[in-house]
């Protein structure tokens, strides 16, 4: 399998003029996104979420920015398999290093989402459970995903301040906005998120989740562990999003600009022209 292989993948579209016009089928190339299980001498350091190329390069460069080494040739080896979950990153380091990490081994927090918190291995990657059966959801007009994006940017008041802040929303199905928050992280603004929502006492069946950033299967996994329907990202998914997404009976909506949004699965949960 060559390196651009695995950097891409296509998914089927629907892509929807938030105008009214009609919609239109198609294909979209999309960022594979993999789980690589990081171990150094064979014990399981992280689960980092990636593209599966240039794995050897990661190693070297993982071992070095996390200080697990000091110094390149203190990296002895790095050897990349393939398995049915995703890959492997096995780095051997020198015999002090492998001492120094083992007295302080923890679970790896990928830094800006890259990582995915307190997992070792690859068996523990998938969480969510599906959420509820299709008669459960009704759908979502496309007048009432375009209102949410047009107020969105009004309320995120520390981005407009920092430009520094992603931001994730709920919003009815009318589109109103009803709840925001916002942080440096995309992962942490969505968690802020799910806990508003439930400590309001909302139904995530009865609206949607917007979030300002990329679609990683973290955001899908989060969205379905809230029990939302219908997630819309601002930028594009990665190939494990829709794959969960399908998975878990999350209607996964991206792209999402001023005149058209993409559904790359649960075009069902949208009410557009046919």
């Amino acid at each position: 399998m060559s390196d651009e292989t695995l950097r891409t993948a296509r998914a089927t579209t629907v892509v929807i003029p938030l105008s009214g016009a009609k919609a239109e089928t198609g294909e979209r190339e999309i960022a594979v996104e993999v789980g690589v299980e990081v171990s150094f001498g064979g014990v399981p350091f992280a689960v980092m979420m990636l593209t599966p190329a240039d794995l050897e390069d990661f190693g070297v460069g993982f071992s070095l920015t996390e200080g697990i080494v000091a110094r390149a040739e203190e990296v002895r080896r790095v050897t990349v398999t393939e398995g049915e979950r995703g890959f492997g990153v096995a780095v051997e380091v020198a015999p002090d290093r492998m001492h120094t990490l083992l007295a302080r081994r923890r679970s790896m927090s990928g830094r800006t989402g890259c990582g995915v918190c307190g997992i070792e291995d690859l068996d523990a990657l998938e969480r969510a459970q599906p959420v509820g059966g299709a008669g459960a959801f009704a759908p979502v007009r496309i007048d009432a995903i375009a209102r949410a994006l047009a107020e969105l940017p009004e309320r995120q008041v520390l981005s407009r301040a920092t430009g520094a802040t992603h931001a994730a929303a709920f919003a009815d199905r009318e589109g109103a906005i009803q709840l925001v928050r916002e942080d440096v992280g995309r992962h942490n603004a969505l968690d802020k998120l799910v806990g508003a929502i439930l400590r309001n006492g909302l139904e995530p069946a009865d609206g949607f989740v917007v979030v300002t950033s990329r679609c990683s299967f973290e955001m899908v996994e989060k969205a379905a562990s809230l029990g939302a329907r219908l997630i819309v990202a601002i930028s594009a998914p990665t190939s494990f999003a829709i794959e969960r997404a399908r998975s878990l009976g999350v209607a996964l909506v991206a792209i999402a600009r001023r005149d058209t949004v993409t559904v790359f699965h649960g075009a069902e949960a949208i009410a557009y022209p046919a």
